[in-house]
């Protein structure tokens, strides 16, 4: 079972191999979920500790709860079994199938800021081991970046329209009009033959 209201988050399963592998990947994905994606690497690696010696140590059974609490700048993150003993601070034993496990309490003891154990009666114990949260910085309005003189932008030019070429106006000389007198042209010579009335003929002899 898996619940996670606001920042609390608990998962029960049985501490065998092929479920610590996805535990790790639950506790990374509710890390990155809180926004503490510095711790992720810290916690799995704490976790699977923590679950490697349930393993490989309760008695009567591998039940356990993992539990993670998010308080104002402390992660805490703990493992409940049903074995009363309390573990003691050794070194880590090999063991083939959990290779990636076995390092034992004292690498929890060197990445955490703090560890423990508590008894809870003769319902088990819990282990315990806390990580400093990270203050979440506060996102900062996008800024344009920066650019080199080499990048900044040519200043613009105004743009300059060529001065059309002045029409330059040629007089137009007019030539004088002359005007020739009109002459006009001679009448056609009517040529009237005068007809002389006829005079008569005198006669030499005197009559």
């Amino acid at each position: 079972m898996i619940s996670h209201p606001s920042r609390h988050c608990t998962v029960e399963l049985q501490a065998l191999p092929s479920r610590i592998g996805q535990v790790r990947r639950i506790v990374s994905a509710q890390l990155r979920y809180w926004h503490l994606d510095p711790l992720i690497d810290r916690a799995a690696l704490g976790v699977t500790e923590l679950l490697s010696n349930v393993h490989r140590h309760a008695r009567p059974d591998k039940s356990c709860v993992v539990e993670l609490e998010l308080l104002v700048d402390r992660l805490t993150v703990s493992v409940r079994d049903h074995d009363p003993r309390l573990p003691v601070v050794a070194d880590a034993v090999e063991d083939a199938a959990l290779s990636t496990c076995g390092r034992g309490l004292a690498m929890v003891a060197a990445m955490s800021e703090s560890w423990g154990a508590r008894p809870e009666g003769e319902d088990g114990k819990v282990v315990w081991f806390t990580l400093p949260a990270p203050t979440t910085a506060r996102p900062q309005p996008a800024r344009s970046p920066r650019r080199t003189p080499e990048q900044q932008p040519a200043p613009r030019r105004p743009e300059t329209h060529p001065s059309p070429a002045p029409v330059t106006t040629t007089p137009v000389t007019t030539a004088p009009v002359v005007t020739a007198p009109v002459v006009a042209a001679p009448a056609p010579a009517v040529a009237h033959a005068a007809t002389a009335s006829p005079t008569p003929a005198r006669s030499a002899v005197p009559g």
